[in-house]
């Protein structure tokens, strides 16, 4: 591929947010990633950060953590039941963030896809509150994760169970989780080749 070097990556800028461009994009292996006020930067990161569903990292302290949350019946997952609100708490201010990716136009264009069946999002509730959630594209038997965000200790991680479950059960073999994070790497997540 023609991306950068360093940044590691940046492919191109420029171009619109539609549905069409994003899916176009995808299946070439190529995300948005860009702050506001910047034209969409386009990446495709080499090497690239991946979890095998059958190698999530399930920690004895997670599987005891989601003992004691479920126990408490007003917990529930959830999916695609609020997509929108979702994204929107994944852009909120996180302590030690400069800012976020995710702008409305990508809020819009990311909407396009969930209401095309492209983007889901998993949700974990606490009665009506969303406490935490994940989304993402799926574009064939590949899932593009995007952003997530927790309210309480761990729940985000529930959400990825939950979705590494599902996409086993549904024949995916992993989440591109694009960039490189130490949190994504304890949880049994790796760098691939772009190739």
């Amino acid at each position: 591929a023609d991306a950068l070097d360093e940044p590691s990556g940046l492919l191109c800028a420029g171009m619109d947010l539609s549905a069409p461009r994003l899916i176009e994009a995808y299946e070439a292996g190529i995300f948005p990633w860009y702050s506001e006020g910047q034209p969409v930067l386009w990446w495709s990161p080499d090497p690239r950060m991946v979890l095998f569903c059958d190698e999530f990292r399930f920690h004895r302290s997670l599987k005891k953590r989601s003992r004691v949350l479920m126990r408490d019946k007003a917990w529930s997952l959830r999916l695609n039941q609020d997509f929108p609100a979702v994204m929107r708490a994944c852009a909120a201010p996180r302590p030690g963030q400069d800012g976020t990716w995710i702008t409305e136009p990508m809020i819009e264009a990311y909407s396009q896809l969930h209401l095309s069946g492209r983007a889901q999002s998993i949700e974990v509730r606490h009665g009506d509150n969303l406490m935490a959630g994940l989304y993402g594209v799926s574009i064939g038997r590949m899932f593009f994760g995007e952003s997530m965000f927790h309210r309480v200790r761990d729940a985000s991680k529930l959400a990825l169970v939950a979705l590494c479950n599902r996409l086993h059960d549904e024949g995916f073999g992993l989440i591109d989780c694009q960039m490189h994070t130490t949190h994504l790497e304890s949880l049994g997540a790796r760098t691939v080749s772009r190739a």
